[in-house]
Parts: structure tokens; sequence; C-alpha cells
């Protein structure tokens, strides 16, 4: 009877870490990060799966020593997840904004290395190429970035999206002070992808940066009419009228919108709209 009472309760746990997990992958995605953490606990020494999502729920939170660890574990269990080591660079990344000056160009040396060996490890992962040619494009020499390291990406941007491509070009001839040519892809991007709000915000921002505002209002009506109440496009409009100083009143309430809406990881958390509400004041 003992055996057979053990057998169940192993049956019943090998099915239950596998429901909890979803259940907090869940939570995940409605950005209930901390309750993602809970409901998985304790965590497996030889769950990927869980130190995945426990690294991203960290991250979520902004505790990214914590993230770290997770993924750091993940690494070790799956030395040849290109995803395990892009989630861990991406926190080395925040660890390294965040952290005191001298210990910052580690973190961000980490960060590089670890997008590097994502490409690396599978050059389709789309993600982890994005971020490591915004690390090139922003790093300084000293901590292996650099402009010509970023345009070396461009042919394996192009491979995989060329909507994408004409984005990174843009970013890249806006970085060597080439508006108009940054302008041309940006547009380029937006005609590529016409049904995506992304690209069309894109264009907006640029054209706020660079003083056009009333043409940037213009992109972010077109933007609101391809998908209205979108959390991205409240959010974003809201953000430029407030770096461009202007229409306030409606970037308060479009940010308070914004903050009302079902939000997932991808979206800016509540956090960052409330420092934004602070500014339109």
């Amino acid at each position: 009877m003992r055996i057979l009472v053990l057998g169940i309760a192993v049956a019943v746990s090998l099915f239950a870490a596998p429901a909890e997990l979803r259940k907090a992958e869940e939570l995940y995605q409605q950005t209930r990060y901390r309750e993602a953490l809970q409901a998985m606990q304790p965590i497996s020494d030889n769950d990927t799966g869980a130190f995945s999502l426990a690294g991203r729920a960290s991250f979520g939170m902004a505790d990214y020593r914590k993230a770290i660890d997770y993924f750091e574990k993940w690494v070790q269990l799956d030395s040849s997840s290109s995803s395990a080591r892009h989630w861990l660079g991406r926190a080395f990344g925040r660890r390294a904004e965040t952290a005191f000056p001298l210990a910052a160009p580690n973190y961000a040396s980490k960060a590089r290395q670890n997008f590097e060996k994502a490409v690396e490890l599978n050059p389709s992962n789309g993600e982890a190429l994005n971020d490591l040619f915004e690390y090139y494009l922003q790093a300084p020499g000293f901590l292996g970035g650099g402009l010509d390291k970023a345009q070396g990406l461009l042919p394996k941007i192009k491979s995989l999206e060329a909507a994408e491509y004409e984005f990174a070009q843009a970013k890249l001839q806006e970085a060597r002070k080439d508006f108009p040519g940054a302008e041309r892809h940006l547009r380029r991007a937006a005609e590529l992808a016409p049904k995506s709000v992304g690209r069309v915000l894109d264009v907006a921002r640029f054209l706020a940066r660079t003083g056009r505002f009333p043409e940037s209002v213009q992109w972010l009506g077109q933007a609101a009419k391809l998908s209205p109440k979108h959390p991205q496009v409240l959010f974003q409009t809201a953000q430029t009228f407030i770096e461009a100083k202007q229409n306030l009143p409606e970037a308060r309430t479009l940010l308070r919108e914004y903050m009302q809406s079902a939000l997932n990881p991808d979206l800016p958390p509540r956090e960052e709209a409330e420092k934004l509400l602070k500014q339109a004041r």
C-alpha cells in the first residue's frame, strides 16, 4: 500500500509541475510577475522551462541580479539554447544600465558576449540579432561596439526580414547624422509592412525628434486608424507628445488609458507610463 501511495504521489507531482508552469506562464503574460514566481516555487534543479520563466519574471520585476542567476542556470542546463543566451545578455545589459559606473563595463561586455553567442547558436534568432545590432550601435569601441560592426550585421538582418533591415539601416544612418537617409529607410520600412503599427510609429517618432511635429501627428493618426486603442499606439503617441512638449493634456489622457489596458511583457510596463505621466504635468 505504501508503494502504491508513493507511486500515486510521484505521478501527481509529474502532472502538477507542468500545470503549475502553465499557470505561471499565464500570470507572466498578464505581467503579474511576482505571482508567476510564487506559482512555480520550488523550482526543480533540472527544469529549463522553470528557470526560463523565473528569469523572465524577475527581469519583468527589474530584479536583474536574480534574473541573471536564473538565466545562468538555464544556460548551464542547455548550453546550446540561443534563447537562453539572448535572455542572459538582456539581463546583463540591464545590469550595466543600473549598476555603479565601475561595474557597468563588465556587465556590458557580458551582455555583448551573450548576444554574440546567441546569434552564433541560431543565426535566425531575429530578436538576438537586433539586440546585438543595438549594442554595436550604442556601445563605445572599448566595450566592443562600433558603427562598422553594426553595419556588418545588416546582411544577416536583411536575410530574415526586409522591413527590419530598412529599420536597422535607418538607425545606422541616424547615428551617422544622415537624417534624410534615415527618413528614407523608415518610410521604406513602413511601405514594406503596411499593416504594422510599429513601423508607422517609427516614422512618427523620427519626425517629432527632428522638429516636424505636424507631420508626426499625421503619422500618429495613421497608426491610430490601423489599430484604434492599441496599447502600443496609446503609449507611443503620448511619449511623442511629451518629448515634443506638445498636446500634454491629451498625452496624460492616453497614458491613463494605457495603464488601464491589458498589458503583456512586450509592452512598456505601467511604471514607465507613470514616469511619463509625471513629465506631462
